[in-house]
């Protein structure tokens, strides 16, 4: 496999939408695996799944080159290179800020430790959930103790999913307890200071964009039907 010793792009020369595409590629590059291919080239696997072959190459060229002329890219060498440029060559300790309905569904997702993710505690203020465990058998803490536990932990991300007139409070105790990167699940938008990176996952946003979708097509229905009446 080709692969030149081109240095590494910092972390804020990388663009968002360049990570989240890298993510697209690996999952596409391990159901590709799965499924017992060997090599694949950037054109097959922008028909596969529906990509852009041509950003696929651009991608992929600023972190060195991948491929080979006549060939296209080794599946396996290729996912393990990704891994590494997205950091997933080790394992990543998640932390996750409130057990209620939505913590606890994320701490027992079992995708996360296979993509090498693992949630090794809950954070919760209720004294009745404090001491127990998630049904996956993530302890619970209490928010107390959010200092020792990261740095016993070795916490490496936080994940907010507190009411959103906690969240800020919240993401303050974890960045002082010196974790640099979080994802928020709280509607709130929320500060961090620099060298803190804050990614936010709003679901009311999301529903919001299909009940805009369901509203047009619904209103371009009813023009039709008015169209064949006349």
């Amino acid at each position: 496999m080709k692969n030149t010793n081109k240095a590494k792009p910092a972390a804020d020369q990388v663009s968002e939408l360049t990570t989240n595409r890298l993510s697209v590629y690996l999952r596409c590059l391990n159901l590709l695996d799965a499924a017992g291919a060997t090599t694949v080239s950037s054109q097959v696997l922008a028909e596969q799944f529906h990509l852009n072959a041509a950003q696929i190459r651009k991608d992929l060229a600023c972190f060195g080159e991948f491929g080979v002329r006549g060939v296209g890219y080794y599946v396996k060498d290729l996912k393990r290179h990704l891994r590494q440029i997205l950091g997933l060559d080790r394992q990543l300790h998640v932390a996750v800020m409130g057990a209620g309905n939505l913590g606890l569904a994320l701490a027992d997702y079992p995708g996360f430790r296979q993509e090498g993710f693992a949630i090794t505690a809950l954070f919760d203020t209720l004294s009745a959930k404090v001491g127990r465990r998630s049904r996956g058998g993530v302890p619970i803490y209490d928010i107390t103790e959010l200092g020792e536990v990261i740095k016993r932990d070795r916490i490496d991300i936080a994940v907010i999913a507190v009411p959103a007139d906690s969240a800020q409070h919240v993401l303050n105790m974890v960045v002082a307890a010196g974790v640099k990167a979080i994802l928020n699940f709280s509607p709130e938008t929320l500060d961090v200071p620099p060298g803190v990176k804050l990614k936010s996952v709003d679901l009311t946003v999301s529903l919001e964009s299909l009940s805009f979708y369901l509203a047009r097509n619904e209103a371009g229905d009813h023009e039709e039907a008015g169209d064949a009446r006349a």
